[in-house]
C-alpha cells in the first residue's frame, strides 16, 4: 500500500504526542518516517502497560510505521549523521522551543544550506512573535490557556481538562494540514520553507468556531459561548437501565421524539418550528428530553427512535468498541504482530483514497532499529 505520499521522507525529531502522531499521520499516507530520538528514547516510550521497558501502550500507538535511530545531537558525529539525513529529506519535524533547537543546529538558515528545498515544521506552545514564545507548553497548559478547560466551567461543572490530549493531537492534525500544502506548493515552484505551528493559537483557533459567538461581532452582540454546547442539560442521558446519547437536531426530530414520548403537547409547541426559537429555549428542550428518555430502557428507545430517523447511539465503553459491527463491518481494528512485543491491536487509518490506499505498513519500532 504505497499512499499518496510514497517517496516522502520525513526526519522526526518529536516526541511525545504532538508531532509523533502527525507523523505517524503522514506514515499511513505513504511517507517513509525516521524517527531521530536522543539516547534515552522519547519519553512517551516509558508509561504503561507495556510488555517491555520502552514499549508503553502509547508510544506503540503513535508511532507505526516509522524507523528509529538514536542520535546525540550534542556530539559531532550525532550532528554529521543527523544532518546526512537531512540531505535526503523532504521535510523535517519538531516540537522543541525554538531557543533549545537553534542550539542544536535545527534553525532554519541552517538546514537550508544543507537541504534548500527541505520543509521544516516546528511545533510550538505559542508563536513565536508574541510574549510567550519561550513558555513550555504541554498539552494540559495549552487547554487552561485556550479557554478549553473553562468551558466545563461555564457547562454546570468545574473547570477541568478534557480526559483525552486534545491539544497535542489538535495541532497533530494541523500539522498534517500545513505539511500537506507546503509540500504542494513545493511540487509548483521547488520552494522549501519554515512552518510554525503554535498549540495555542491552534487551540483558540479551533474553540473560536462556535465557542466566539456574540464576540464574533464588532461591537460584540453577546457573549463568548454556543448557548446549546454549554447547556447543563446537554449530557448522555439516563435510561431506565443505562444511558443514551439522542440529538434532536431539528423540528422534526424534535417533534418526533416528544410524539414517541406521549407527549404531544410538547410536539405541538409552536416554537419547535423556528431554529432562533428553539436555540432560545434550548435548556428547556434538553430538561424535557431527559424527563421523557428516563422513563424507558436504553434499547426500547434505540428501536423507537432510529426508525424515525432522530440521531441516538447508546453510550459505548472503549472496550464496547472491539465488537461494534460497523468497526467490524470497515475492518477498523487489524491484529498485528510486533517483532518484539508480540501480538497488538491496532486501528486502520479513518481516511479512504481511491487511487492511493494507504495504511501503517509497519508497528511502531524498538529504540534505534533503524538504518544505521
Amino acid at each position: 500500500m504505497p499512499g499518496p505520499l510514497a517517496g516522502i521522507r520525513v526526519v522526526d525529531l518529536s516526541t511525545v504526542v504532538a508531532g509523533p502522531f502527525a507523523t505517524q499521520i503522514l506514515a499511513e499516507l505513504g511517507a517513509e518516517i525516521v524517527k531521530v530520538e536522543g539516547p534515552g528514547g522519547d519519553i512517551l516510550r516509558a508509561p504503561g502497560p507495556a510488555r517491555s521497558p520502552g514499549m508503553g501502550a502509547a508510544f506503540l500507538n503513535c508511532n507505526r510505521g516509522k524507523d528509529s535511530v538514536v542520535l546525540d545531537l550534542k556530539q559531532e558525529a550525532g550532528r554529521a549523521r543527523f544532518d546526512e539525513l537531512v540531505r535526503g529529506a523532504d521535510i523535517l519535524v519538531h516540537n522543541m522551543r525554538m531557543k533549545a533547537a537553534a542550539r542544536l543546529g535545527l534553525d532554519d538558515a541552517r538546514l537550508r544550506t544543507i537541504n534548500p528545498g527541505l520543509i521544516t515544521c516546528a511545533i510550538v506552545g505559542f508563536g513565536q512573535d508574541g510574549p510567550y514564545r519561550d513558555r513550555p507548553a504541554y498539552d494540559d497548559i495549552v487547554q487552561a490557556a485556550s479557554g478549553w478547560a473553562d468551558l466545563e466551567r461555564r457547562a454546570g461543572g468545574e473547570p477541568r481538562y478534557a480526559p483525552t490530549i486534545a491539544a497535542d493531537k489538535t495541532a497533530s492534525l494541523y500539522v498534517t494540514t500545513a505539511i500537506s500544502a507546503a509540500l504542494f506548493h513545493r511540487a509548483r515552484t521547488g520552494e522549501g520553507q519554515a512552518i510554525e505551528m503554535p498549540m495555542f493559537e491552534s487551540m483558540v483557533s479551533f474553540l473560536a468556531v462556535e465557542h466566539l459567538a456574540g464576540l464574533t461581532f464588532r461591537p460584540p452582540l453577546g457573549p463568548s459561548g454556543y448557548a446549546r454546547l454549554l447547556s447543563k442539560h446537554r449530557r448522555p442521558y439516563p435510561t431506565r437501565d443505562g444511558h443514551i446519547a439522542v440529538l434532536p437536531y431539528n423540528a422534526s426530530h424534535w417533534r418526533a421524539v416528544f410524539r414517541a414520548a406521549g407527549r404531544e403537547d410538547w410536539a405541538q409547541e409552536e416554537a419547535l418550528g423556528s431554529d432562533a426559537a428553539r436555540a432560545a429555549m434550548i435548556d428547556t428542550l434538553y430538561e424535557r428530553l431527559a424527563t421523557c428518555l428516563a422513563r424507558d430502557t436504553t434499547e426500547a428507545w434505540l428501536s423507537r427512535l432510529a426508525p424515525l430517523d432522530v440521531p441516538c447511539t447508546r453510550v459505548n465503553r472503549i472496550e464496547d468498541l472491539l465488537d461494534d459491527p460497523h468497526l467490524a463491518a470497515t475492518g477498523f481494528f487489524e491484529a498485528i504482530d510486533h517483532p518484539t512485543e508480540g501480538p497488538l491491536l491496532a486501528t486502520r487509518p479513518p481516511v479512504r483514497f481511491s487511487r492511493t490506499p494507504c495504511g501503517a505498513t509497519r508497528p511502531a519500532p524498538p529504540l534505534d532499529s533503524g538504518k544505521p
